[in-house]
């Protein structure tokens, strides 16, 4: 329990249903803020929110205190990859090693069934294949199997994701308020839940290891020097404002090269790809040593998967039949054969 409508909602079906639930919440972070859309999940505020819904739907609440499982894997991971060059989705990190390995483990110490989220997927188990499967949920608009596609055998087995037949948000939003719950209409968060600074991650970043911003040349695609940046880690592929550079033409970030302490920088036309190439690649229904296979694939959270051929061995890649905007290393790709995750990875570039 988030503190959200989501998983508030989750708890609440399955209260309905006659389940005996728990509500678990993770204090992960300290920071309060008063602006609901800054505060993230998991925050201050957010654990009293968790705290009154569970109160409302009589079912016994605890809090656990996981900042420092939470700044191990996450936090540190997540300046690790800004100082290397790459953009990070601490949402995947935080699903990976925290709410899908601790929170399972307390589920298992507390003699539960099953651990519920509010993620809009479903999980289906495939009697032909003996294995489940994670789907996309049955509504596109609010889908989340993207950042749950590291889930194993296992904890696909483990887990209920009671929200991925709902039709969307509103929906959920409605179905609250017909509960009686008070957070029917608290806005999702929209930052990164650890980062409350004004100036955002660059600045997050700047506190947490100053040592990582240098200074050195914005360079064009013929290497020319075109202008200076204060650190490679305040800059991210497919970047356009911040670069700190005239020119008639808009200018985006193309390539971050954290050894040579150089940003590249050019033109929209240059940030097109029909290759992406990925690392540490989870496979869900299909086997490195398959055949290439046709998928439909996104490279980002917000984008509308896209057709490509996925190729596994040990140089594992995705090929997209039309270029895609802005391959960026440190980011996620996710494969789907129609509603099912076949595979994922991180972006390698």
């Amino acid at each position: 329990m988030s503190g959200g409508v989501d998983s508030s909602v989750a708890a609440a079906l399955l209260v309905k249903r006659g389940y005996d639930v728990v509500g678990l919440t993770m204090q992960i972070w300290q920071e309060s803020q008063t602006d609901p859309r800054h505060a993230g999940c998991c925050s201050l505020g957010a654990v009293e929110d968790a705290r009154r819904v569970a109160r409302v739907l009589g079912i016994p609440h605890y809090v656990m205190n996981l900042k420092e499982e939470f700044r191990a894997s996450v936090i540190e991971n997540f300046i690790d990859e800004y100082a290397a060059g790459r953009t990070p989705n601490p949402c995947v990190q935080c699903n990976k090693h925290v709410k899908f390995e601790v929170l399972l483990k307390k589920m298992r110490e507390l003699g539960c069934d099953k651990l519920v989220t509010g993620h809009y997927a479903r999980v289906r188990y495939d009697r032909a294949a003996d294995r489940y499967r994670l789907m996309r949920a049955r509504g596109d608009e609010k889908d989340q199997s993207y950042v749950l596609y590291m889930l194993d055998q296992d904890q696909l087995r483990q887990t209920w994701l009671p929200l991925g037949d709902m039709p969307g948000k509103q929906a959920t939003r409605q179905l609250a308020a017909d509960l009686g719950l008070h957070l029917a209409n608290k806005p999702d968060s929209q930052e990164i839940c650890f980062v409350s600074e004004a100036g955002g991650y660059s600045e997050f970043l700047q506190k947490s290891r100053p040592e990582i911003f240098r200074k050195g040349e914005v360079v064009d695609t013929a290497g020319r020097a075109v202008g200076e940046h204060a650190g490679v880690a305040a800059f991210t592929v497919g970047q356009r404002r911040g670069i700190g550079v005239s020119s008639s033409r808009p200018l985006y970030v193309l390539e971050l090269l954290p050894k040579e302490n150089r940003v590249v920088v050019g033109e929209a036309d240059a940030l097109l790809r029909n290759e992406v190439h990925l690392d540490d690649v989870h496979w869900g229904t299909m086997s490195p040593d398959d055949k290439p296979v046709r998928v439909e694939a996104k490279i980002r959270y917000n984008m509308a998967p896209q057709r490509a051929t996925l190729f596994g061995g040990d140089k594992p890649s995705l090929r997209f039949d039309k270029p895609v905007r802005a391959v960026t290393p440190g980011q996620i790709a996710v494969a789907y054969r129609g509603k099912t995750v076949v595979a994922g990875g991180t972006i390698r570039g």
